[in-house]
């Protein structure tokens, strides 16, 4: 039962004073006031809206007849609308889906009887695509409000027309067409905007399509593909944000060869577009003005801290990272601004205050248009009016509602500011920016920069100096394009006072003009850099204390947004919950239909560099052990590994499972948990499966899981793969069963298999073969050994591998001189295959560490010794991940020597004398006589 006051009579009698257009209806069709009070209590439905269409149908027989019928509905809705929001019974939500459903639902119908009545075959005909021959079909994307599905109640419609092919139709009066969409447009047009005597349903505009007002109504999709490519323009780009099909969704095709193939690369770069603050801050420039010659302030929509404002911040940051990240590429205001504050890219006090104040303002919007029906934002300029509107806001008065309508735009106005302020810059900058750039060695201009240099504090200001006039001289600055060379112009003063205090400033300077060199053919890094001066600053740290970051930053230059997001030292990964946002990002509703695999590869990388750089970010800080960082970097392998394992299996044109019964192995560096920023993965692939086809199928399967890891792509490559460790080597099969692969090691594998099988561990797969595995695994290494046979075949294998990688210097090779990382490495694969058998605790894949402790716990080695050996293999392991991030060549993905990258770490060894003596010492107590 209603109560009184909530009876729909009571409803009606409460509210009808805030809207002169439903009192006009009630009043000249009284009828209609009975059938809206039998339904005020709920919303007005799509499918209601279909049934009531559909019970008219049969009686359409001409244009007058639709017209009449589409305006009937209309005034359903709208009298149903208004009552129940400004009775606070419908929320915006309902307001916005209500007015959208309808929009939908109308041009859809008129669309269907417009077709039927040209395409007849006494008259058009159907219109017939020249290259597929298959019939076309008008599809109506719509734009602004109606495509974010945020329709308001006196809205225009804008809308675009374009069908697949040009070509002609196929009926008595044959057209082109280009010509027969034109028509079939107007007609839609004429049915929704043109106002009888029953009013109308929506006004129509179609001044957003390509060429605006003077172009034709309906364009190809080649014509709009080459319009987008050649003259496309900025704000166009934030128009078809968007846009969204909402008539010709029949041909699923079609519609997605227009939004994906032609559309989404037009709107969403492939790089992080941040060039869109500059184009966004001239296009609200533009508005200003406008709003300014019209005198619009007291305009909700466009005038200062309006609605606009609102959409222009979400749609900066679609612009920006949509390309990167589909999340993004979603349509309505208030989804995007919640995404924006889940990804950190807005505060959360920002996003409250800009969604409290979108409500309060669409609301207010509908309040406006209720009253005369009218399509305004303006405020109302007569007192009776006003307080209207107040009462209608749940005011007491007209200046207590202006007081919170001004907190909520003066809320807008500075989130607005905050985010499209121009970037401040250094009273030194201008000083600095010229000096370099003349073309004539003026000698009182090098005096000027190298006292300017002094004052800032170089203590070589005549060096840095020569540099940068060299790289103005140069050919790559020379052959940049203007807008970029100014950029750069605009960034060397801030890079310079950037690097001041980061010594060695002459290296620091160098490896920051190197990267600049790298990022600067794409000008959207250069943007970024410029929006964002403060990611210069932790540029120039980075850099300074490594070459590697400085090189993997120049190869992946989307990194730089990881600095972005945070300033603080990066928490520890949460690797279960990166795994779901992987997943989430692979498997998007928004992923393109096209070349998704392609695609995925693309999100694999991005993802995987991205929490490389972030471990890095943390180690330059100081703030992780290296066997933290080993470890991070191993369960960030073993994520892509298991990941790119179900991919490969899922796009598998033969599969006879649903999930394979297949085992990624890890020897090496992956398989002992001690992987580097730059290793390789050793892999190995194992299958336990009966079914005639299994060794085809899982080879497939190996080779794919290789592609997916190894394929260069835009966004560069996952890992480098070594899959020699396979039974048999490189002449081996890719794949091997379980029961071929526990032969082989019984009864084939040499010594040195044997101690890799020391480091192996599963990986990613079934668990079963996980299991069969691990037992083989324990069984070999369980197996008694002759104690000096093994001591013989370890120590040839020893000679052999110093043999391969001599040392001419006086240096020090920390892994592979004697006394370093082999020797130990060896040291704890001898005791594991030689006293497994009586201590099978030694085969626990424990890392090397951990197993020198075991070693020596069970008394096969003196305890001191094995902790001396402890702490000498720990700190080779830090010079080594050191010297490799200060600038090793190998760390840049150097030329391989006979297929294999060579890794040299060699340091003056003075200072590690003692440990060194300790392997020695641990060695001779183990392998001596």
């Amino acid at each position: 039962m209603h109560t009184a006051k909530n009876s729909p009579d009571a409803m009606l009698a409460a509210t009808l004073s805030f809207s002169r257009y439903v009192q006009r209806i009630i009043d000249s069709e009284p009828a209609r006031k009975i059938t809206l009070l039998k339904a005020l209590q709920s919303p007005f439905k799509r499918d209601e809206m279909l049934a009531f269409l559909d019970s008219q149908s049969a009686h359409i027989s001409n244009e007058e007849i639709l017209h009449s019928v589409l305006r009937d509905l209309r005034k359903q809705v709208m009298l149903r609308l208004a009552i129940r929001d400004l009775g606070s019974q419908a929320d915006l939500s309902e307001v916005m889906l209500s007015m959208t459903e309808l929009a939908e639902v109308t041009i859809n119908f008129a669309l269907k009887h417009h077709e039927n009545w040209l395409t007849q075959s006494d008259r058009f005909g159907l219109p017939i695509g020249e290259q597929s021959n298959a019939t076309q079909h008008m599809l109506i994307v719509a734009m602004g409000k109606l495509g974010g599905g945020e329709l308001n109640v006196s809205s225009d419609v804008d809308l675009i027309f374009v069908y697949p092919e040009d070509g002609e139709t196929n009926g008595a009066k044959s057209i082109s067409n280009h010509e027969f969409f034109a028509r079939l447009g107007r007609k839609l047009i004429a049915s929704l905007n043109d106002y009888t005597v029953d009013g109308y349903v929506f006004r129509v505009d179609m001044r957003l399509r390509p060429h605006g007002e003077n172009s034709p109504l309906a364009i190809s999709f080649p014509m709009l593909e080459e319009y987008f490519l050649k003259q496309g323009r900025e704000w166009e780009r934030y128009a078809w944000i968007k846009g969204r099909v909402i008539a010709g969704l029949a041909d699923t095709e079609a519609e997605s060869t227009l939004m994906e193939k032609i559309v989404r690369p037009f709107v969403f770069r492939k790089y992080l577009d941040f060039g869109a603050y500059e184009s966004m801050r001239r296009l609200h420039a533009q508005l200003r003005k406008e709003v300014e010659r019209r005198e619009m302030h007291d305009n909700i929509k466009l005038g200062p801290g309006g609605i606009r404002e609102i959409e222009f911040i979400t749609q900066v940051f679609q612009l920006i990272r949509g390309g990167r990240d589909v999340d993004l590429c979603i349509r309505p205001t208030l989804s995007v601004l919640q995404r924006l504050q889940k990804k950190q890219q807005l505060p959360q006090q920002a996003v409250a205050e800009l969604t409290d104040a979108y409500h309060f303002l669409r609301k207010l919007e509908h309040r406006l248009q209720y009253l005369d029906d009218q399509q305004t934002q303006t405020l109302p300029l007569n007192p009776a009016d006003e307080n209207l509107i107040a009462t209608a806001m749940g005011f007491p008065d007209y200046v207590s509602f202006m007081q919170q309508l001004d907190i909520h735009r003066k809320n807008v106005t500075r989130h607005f500011e905050l985010i499209f302020a121009t970037p401040r810059k250094s009273a030194t900058h201008e000083m600095l920016a010229y000096l370099w750039q003349a073309e004539t060695q003026d000698v009182s201009q090098t005096e000027a920069a190298a006292s300017q240099l002094s004052t800032m504090g170089f203590t070589e200001p005549v060096k840095i100096s020569e540099r940068l006039r060299l790289f103005y001289q140069g050919t790559f600055y020379h052959q940049l394009p203007e807008s970029s060379q100014q950029q750069i112009n605009t960034l060397v003063p801030m890079m310079i006072e950037a690097i001041a205090e980061l010594p060695p400033v002459e290296t620091t300077l160098e490896r920051m003009l190197q990267l600049l060199e790298k990022i600067s053919p794409q000008t959207s890094y250069l943007a970024l850099l410029l929006e964002h001066p403060h990611t210069l600053q932790r540029i120039a740290e980075l850099v300074s204390i490594s070459q590697w970051a400085s090189d993997y930053l120049g190869r992946h230059p989307i990194l730089l947004d990881e600095l972005l997001r945070h300033d603080a030292p990066h928490p520890v990964p949460d690797w279960s919950a990166l795994h779901n946002e992987l997943i989430y990002q692979l498997n998007h509703v928004n992923n393109p239909k096209n070349d998704v695999a392609e695609w995925q590869m693309d999100v694999l990388r991005h993802f995987q560099h991205a929490q490389v750089f972030r471990l890095l970010v943390t180690d330059l800080e100081g703030s992780l052990l290296l066997e933290t960082l080993s470890d991070h970097l191993t369960a960030l392998a073993d994520l892509i590994l298991d990941t790119v394992l179900n991919l490969a299996w899922s796009n598998l044109k033969k599969r006879h499972h649903e999930k394979p019964i297949f085992a990624i192995i890890g020897y090496g560096k992956l398989g002992g948990k001690e992987l580097g920023y730059a290793s390789d993965l050793d892999l190995i692939f194992l299958y336990e499966d009966d079914h005639p086809d299994a060794a085809e199928i899982y080879t497939k399967l190996g080779q794919s899981i290789n592609a997916w890891l190894t394929r260069h792509t835009s966004a560069g490559l996952l890992y480098e793969t070594d899959l020699r460790l396979r039974p048999n080597g490189a002449t081996g099969l890719l794949v091997s069963s379980m029961e071929a692969f526990a032969q082989y090691q019984r009864e084939q594998a040499w010594v040195w298999e044997h101690q890799a099988l020391t480091r192996a561990r599963f990986v990613a797969g079934d668990r079963l073969v996980a299991d069969a595995f691990e037992n083989t695994r324990k069984e070999i290494l369980c197996k008694p050994r002759n104690p000096i046979e093994l001591k013989q075949d370890i120590l040839k294998m020893r000679e052999k591998m110093l043999d391969v990688h001599p040392n001419p210097t006086t240096l020090f090779d920390i892994k592979h001189d004697r006394g370093g990382i082999i020797d130990v490495e060896f040291i704890v694969q001898y005791l594991v295959l030689g006293y497994s058998s009586q201590y099978p605790q030694l085969t626990g894949n424990i890392g090397n560490i951990a197993l020198l402790k075991l070693a020596g716990e069970l008394g096969l080695i003196p305890m001191d010794t094995a902790e001396q050996v402890r702490s000498a293999y720990r700190e080779f392991r830090r010079i080594q991940h050191r010297q490799r991030l200060n600038g090793d060549a190998d760390m840049t993905g150097g030329a391989p020597i006979d297929g294999q990258a060579q890794k040299f770490t060699r340091v003056e060894g003075s200072h590690l004398k003692d440990d060194r003596m300790a392997v020695l010492a641990l060695w001779e107590k183990v392998f001596g006589d």
